[in-house]
């Protein structure tokens, strides 16, 4: 084992004596001091095509780990296909107050309610644009709390951050941000994607814009993002963001915290909705599964259900910077036990 992924392994356990908040700003600082994992994955059979962009292999790093930009390429040396930083709002917000994020050991499980904390549009577009090295690498965007145009505040950080960024993701799905989700009710999803595509356009730079959903929906509302979605050619959806629900059997003492529930406990619910858009959608849009993935079975199950790509965030905190690379040297053996040649092959095999 090379020296950087010794200090990163160690660096992990001494992380979980801490409080997780406190862990999350060391994780960051360490990894931009150069001491996380730098793993090379070179598989052509893991490589795929999505929405314009090549990934070299289908795992990325999900929004909320790197939430200001610090350590982005940082990131893809520990193995992942792309990273997604933010969530970005226009002016910087210091978030919900302190505790806001817990971990739900017995259940392999993170409540948060962060709340969009971030520096800003001004500083993460500066460190965006100061990268001098190749890597896909997108952004999430937010809302500021207390904005008056919400919708507004996704352009402004369009326009921002056109020709830095591989990708956007319109984040409409965090349940700390109070009326949020609201804005993934037909009307006014049509009408904030409407703008975000124009911001898009006029920049010229054409990155892929990505939808990124709440797991606790209505049937009703994913009809409606269904057609919203294929109607205005999304590049693709994110299937999901955290929830507000809480299953019957949590058995961490943190289980009833307000907030949002990643980790294992969202991963059926996740993986099942990711399922459903799958077969309402086909391959009109692009699916990418988020929720719970903490294996490359996990990551396999999401593949199969749907998701060319696929994120994790919440099972690094347990499993440490070792886990991108092991899942990607386990994926290809399902596989060959599935007969497949290349990852795309897999994807919705199991779905319909």
């Amino acid at each position: 084992m090379k020296t950087p992924m010794i200090f990163a392994e160690l660096g992990a356990k001494a992380m979980g004596l801490l409080d997780a908040e406190t862990a999350h700003h060391l994780t960051i600082r360490m990894l931009k001091a150069g001491y996380g994992p730098k793993v090379t994955v070179a598989n052509p059979r893991l490589a795929i095509d999505v929405a314009g962009l090549s990934f070299p292999n289908p795992l990325g790093l999900a929004a909320g780990f790197d939430k200001n930009a610090e350590a982005p390429d940082a990131a893809l040396d520990m193995g992942f296909g792309f990273v997604e930083v933010g969530a970005v709002t226009p002016r910087p917000q210091s978030g919900n107050p302190r505790p806001r994020v817990f971990r739900l050991r017995a259940d392999a499980g993170v409540i948060n309610r962060y709340g969009f904390n971030n520096d800003g549009l001004d500083a993460i577009s500066a460190r965006l644009k100061a990268r001098a090295r190749a890597g896909i690498v997108g952004v999430n965007l937010g809302a500021n709390k207390d904005s008056e145009d919400r919708t507004e505040d996704y352009v402004k950080s369009v326009k921002a951050l056109s020709g830095f960024v591989d990708f956007f993701t319109v984040n409409i799905s965090s349940p700390n941000t109070p009326g949020l989700r609201a804005l993934q009710g037909k009307a006014s999803l049509e009408e904030l994607m409407r703008r975000v595509l124009a911001a898009r356009d006029e920049a010229g730079h054409g990155a892929p814009v990505f939808l990124k959903i709440a797991p606790d929906l209505a049937d009703e509302d994913k009809t409606d993002i269904a057609e919203v979605a294929r109607a205005m050619r999304l590049d693709a959806l994110i299937i999901s963001n955290t929830t507000i629900s809480r299953a019957p059997n949590l058995r961490s003492a943190e289980a009833s915290q307000m907030g949002g529930l990643s980790g294992k406990p969202l991963f059926a619910m996740s993986t099942a909705l990711l399922r459903e858009f799958y077969r309402m959608i086909g391959g009109d849009v692009p699916l990418i599964g988020v929720g719970g993935v903490a294996s490359a079975r996990d990551a396999y199950e999401k593949i199969l259900a749907g998701a060319s790509l696929v994120q994790l965030y919440t099972a690094l905190i347990y499993a440490g910077p070792g886990l991108p690379a092991q899942i990607l040297g386990e994926l290809p053996a399902f596989l060959d036990a599935d007969g497949f040649d290349r990852i795309g092959e897999a994807v919705g095999a199991g779905a319909l």
